[in-house]
C-alpha cells in the first residue's frame, strides 16, 4: 500500500518521507465495528508473511504456531495484519527500493529510522482500513519493541498489548553484537559502500557471517548442546583444518547461506540500528514509568489505558527476564493493567516461534479472556 501521498511522513531524523510502500498481509475479516482488528508486529529478519507459505523461500509462515485457525490469534475470531516494517526488504519502502528522485535503488541515501518510525507507518495503515482502536498489538523481540512503542505512542488506540521477549531499550551488548553483524557486511568489498545493487553484486559473505554471530544469540547453550554437542559432520575424524568438522559449524553456515536469499543487506544495517537507538525512558526524561502515564482529569497523569501481558523466557539471554521484569515495575509503578509470566524452557530467545506449549497457552488465555469481555466471538459461533 502506498502511503503518505497527502503529507509525508516526518521521521524523528526531521526527514519527510512520502509517498511511501508498505507491504502487508491481512488474515480474517473485519468485523461490523472494527473492533476485532490485532496488529502483529515482526521481529528483525521476520516479515508480512506470518502465517501463509513465504513466496521467496516456500517455507511455511513464521508465526503459523501463533496465527491461523484453532491458534491463538484464530481469523475466525480475529481480523489480523501483519506488515513489513519500513526498512525491510519484502515490499516496504526500504534501501533496496527505488528511490523516486533518482531512479536508482535508495542504497545509504534512505534516511535512518526508528522503531517510532516504523509504527507511524503501521498506524497510517491501520488508519487505512478506518480502525481507530487496535484490540490487541502483539510481537516478539523487535517486534515487542514496536508493541511498547505502540501503546506509548497511541495508548487510546490500544486495547492490549502483548510484548514478548523484548525490552524497554536495547542493552550494550546487544548494540555491540550488532556492530559485528554491520561490520562483517561493510568489510565485504562487494558491499561497495551501500551501492551494490546498482552494480549487480551482493555482500553475500558478510550479511552470512551477520546472521551466524546473530543467530548465536537467539539459542541457549542448553539448546546448542542438546541439538548438536561437539558430534561431528559426517566425519569420524577432525580434518585438521578449516572446513566445517562440526556439526553446530555446518549449521551456521546454513543459517548463513539461506538467509541471504531472502534478505537485504543495507536492509540489515538499517533495522539494527533502529533497535539500536531504541530507548523508551530516554523519551520520557529517564524514567521508564512515565512512558506508562497519560493526562488525566485536571492535567493530573494517570496510567496508561492499555491492559498489558508481558513474556519472557528463562533461557534468554539477548532479552533476559530481567529487561521484561523493569518494564512490569515501570507499569506497577503507574498502576497500569499488567500481567507478566516467566515461561520455564532451555529453548532461548527464539522460544516465541518455537514450539512451547505454555508460551501459547498463557497468550490463549490471556486474548481469549480480553475477547470474551470484549463480546468477541468467532464467525459462526
Amino acid at each position: 500500500m502506498v502511503l503518505g501521498q497527502d503529507r509525508p511522513m516526518r521521521l524523528d531524523s526531521g526527514v519527510e518521507l512520502g509517498p511511501f510502500r508498505l507491504a502487508y498481509r491481512t488474515y480474517g475479516t473485519l468485523n461490523a465495528d472494527k473492533s476485532n482488528a490485532v496488529l502483529v508486529c515482526h521481529a528483525l529478519t521476520g516479515d508480512q508473511y506470518v502465517a501463509e507459505r513465504h513466496p521467496v523461500t516456500g517455507k511455511p509462515g513464521w508465526w503459523e504456531l501463533m496465527v491461523g485457525p484453532g491458534r491463538p490469534l484464530d481469523p475466525d475470531r480475529y481480523f489480523i495484519i501483519c506488515s513489513n516494517v519500513i526498512g525491510g526488504c519484502l515490499g516496504s519502502e526500504g534501501p533496496k527500493e527505488t528511490n523516486p528522485a533518482t531512479g536508482q535503488p535508495w542504497g545509504l541515501s534512505f534516511p535512518v529510522i526508528t522503531i517510532a518510525d516504523m509504527v507511524r507507518a503501521q498506524a497510517l495503515l491501520v488508519d487505512s482500513f478506518g480502525i481507530d482502536r487496535l484490540f490487541c498489538v502483539i510481537g516478539g523481540s523487535m517486534g515487542g519493541m514496536q508493541v511498547l512503542q505502540w501503546a506509548v505512542s497511541y495508548p487510546e488506540r490500544v486495547a492490549n498489548a502483548v510484548p514478548i521477549a523484548t525490552a524497554a531499550r536495547h542493552s550494550a551488548q546487544n548494540i555491540a553484537f550488532h556492530e559485528v553483524g554491520r561490520q562483517a557486511i561493510m568489510a565485504d568489498p562487494d558491499w561497495a559502500g551501500g551501492d551494490y545493487l546498482s552494480r549487480g553484486s551482493k555482500p553475500t559473505r558478510g550479511l552470512a557471517v551477520a546472521r551466524m554471530a546473530a543467530h548465536v544469540t537467539y539459542l541457549s547453550e542448553t539448546a546448542l548442546h542438546r541439538k548438536f554437542g561437539r558430534n561431528l559432520q559426517d566425519r569420524k575424524a577432525v580434518t585438521f583444518g578449516f572446513d566445517a568438522d562440526f556439526q553446530v559449524e555446518s549449521y551456521l553456515r546454513h543459517q548463513g547461506i539461506t538467509f541471504v536469499e531472502r534478505f537485504d543487506a543495507n536492509s540489515y544495517l538499517y533495522i539494527t540500528r533502529a533497535m539500536d537507538y531504541f530507548d523508551l525512558a530516554a523519551e520520557h526524561g529517564g524514567v521508564l514509568a512515565n512512558a506508562f502515564r497519560v493526562p488525566g482529569p485536571g492535567g493530573v497523569p494517570k496510567a496508561t489505558p492499555v491492559r498489558f501481558c508481558l513474556v519472557s523466557f528463562s533461557s534468554d539471554w539477548l532479552f533476559p527476564t530481567s529487561e521484561s521484569r523493569a518494564i512490569v515495575h515501570a507499569l506497577n509503578a503507574v498502576a497500569a493493567n499488567v500481567s507478566f509470566v516467566e515461561i520455564n524452557t532451555d529453548k532461548g530467545h527464539d522460544s516465541f516461534l518455537l514450539d512451547v506449549p505454555e508460551f501459547y497457552q498463557v497468550v490463549r488465555g490471556f486474548l481469549d479472556g480480553q475477547a470474551g469481555a470484549a463480546g468477541l466471538k468467532r464467525r459462526g459461533a
